[in-house]
């Protein structure tokens, strides 16, 4: 089960750290994505980092957002940074373990998923 935190209401500018914590398993083993699903649109990836630590990132979060994955604590963070309200949106982390590979930013590819954090950003 994976749990996020974090979210919250900021300016347009501002900046946020999210962060997302698994009980019964190691995240260092696995994929890990974090997707966000904004009102009226389907849940895109934004974010992910391997199990060797190589991260990718969406065209519309490169540059602002951080993806970090912090062993001894288990915990995955998504740093974002200039945050504009097209941003805006409910924000999961993902963890895929095994089965079909649907590409890092299909939502297919992973079998866990946290109940989201909401990220509000007003201009």
């Amino acid at each position: 089960q994976l749990v996020e935190s974090g979210g919250g209401a900021v300016q347009s500018g501002g900046s946020l750290r999210l962060s997302c914590t698994a009980s019964g398993f190691y995240f260092s083993r696995y994929c890990l994505t974090w997707f966000r699903q904004r009102p009226g649109q389907e849940r895109e990836g934004v974010a992910g980092i391997d199990s060797q630590g190589h991260t990718i990132y969406s065209d519309s979060a490169r540059g602002r957002f951080t993806i970090s994955l912090d062993h001894p604590t288990n915990h995955l963070y998504l740093q974002m940074n200039s945050l504009q309200p097209e941003d805006t949106a409910m924000y999961y982390c993902a963890a895929r373990r095994t089965g079909a590979w649907h590409g890092p930013f299909s939502s297919l590819s992973y079998e866990d998923w946290g109940q989201g954090t909401q990220v509000t950003v007003s201009s």
